[in-house]
Order: structure tokens, then sequence, then C-alpha cells
């Protein structure tokens, strides 16, 4: 077991749903190995109160979340990435950055919770199934063996994970 810590981030066009809510749940579920960090392509300077209703309400540090741009990993004194995962389909079509240190990438794409119409209930639902989804996901992810796995059998491992059958309204999935 190795004692390096992995440097994971989360991709979502916006900043301001899925790849925050992943960004603390990796925070959370990794704690002491992996340190996670969020961005967008285009982001929308904001991260949506409901999100930031749910997570407070979970538990979770919101503290200092924020939407940014993917422009901040992609410097010179950015983070070394080790892990990057597009968690909406619109992020993974578009042509990322050079990321620092060559990291591995999966899709992990997922609705857009944000996009939900009906009533605030209906709305809160989607966010918790967001929340559901990307638990699962990263808490697979967080419990893999990394230092035996090769890159290709990791590589492997992760796309799996991003292929996970959504389920609405379970915890449960099949891939």
């Amino acid at each position: 077991m190795t004692d390096k810590t992995y440097n994971v981030l989360f991709l979502c066009t916006h900043n301001s749903a899925r790849s925050v809510i992943a960004e603390c749940v990796m925070n959370e579920l990794g704690k002491g190995r992996f340190r996670a960090y969020s961005a967008g392509s285009q982001p929308s300077g904001r991260v949506n109160p409901v999100a930031i209703e749910m997570l407070a309400k979970l538990g979770y540090d919101v503290g200092s979340l924020r939407s940014k741009s993917w422009d901040e990993f992609a410097g010179p004194d950015a983070p070394n990435l080790d892990f990057v995962f597009t968690v909406c389909d619109d992020a993974a079509n578009e042509t990322c950055p050079y990321w620092p240190g060559q990291p591995m990438s999966a899709h992990w794409g997922l609705p857009d919770p944000s996009r939900t119409q009906g009533s605030d209930a209906e709305v809160y639902a989607a966010f918790a199934d967001t929340h559901r989804m990307l638990y699962q996901r990263i808490g697979i992810f967080a419990n893999l063996p990394l230092a035996a796995l090769d890159r290709m059998s990791l590589k492997a491992k992760l796309d799996e994970i991003g292929q996970m059958a959504r389920v609405p309204g379970s915890a449960e999935a099949a891939s």
C-alpha cells in the first residue's frame, strides 16, 4: 500500500452541481488517500443553491465551494492530477486542456439535476439521486487497489464504473 495522495479533478461544463457534488463526496470518502477538485469549461460563477443545501444537510463542508474554470488546473502552479473524470456529456465532448502529470481519465456522465422541472421536492430528489449515483461510483473507485493495478487494467475499471446503470430512485446499479 502506498502513502501517495491522489489528486482527482471532476469536470462538468458549468461546475455548479454534479462536479461539485463529486468533489465533496471524494474528499469525504477518500479522505487521506485522495484530494478532489472540481471545475468547468464554462463555469457558471456560482454553485447551484440546491446542491449546496443538499450537501450541507448531508454534513459536507460547503464553505469553500465555488464554480471555477478548468484553466486553474492546467497551469504550472496547478496540482499534479492523477485522475480526471467528466460527469456531464457536454464536458466529455469538449477538447480539454493539457493536464500536467498525464492523468488517467474516464467519463462518468450523469443527468443534470439542475435541469429538472417540477416541484421543489422533485428537484431535490434529482439532486439526491445524483449524489447517490456519485457516492456509489466514487466509493467503488476509492476502494480499488490502485497500486496493484497496471495502467490498462485501471483504465478498464474506471470506464466500467462510468458505465454503471442509472437506476432512478435507487442506490443500487448494475454494470
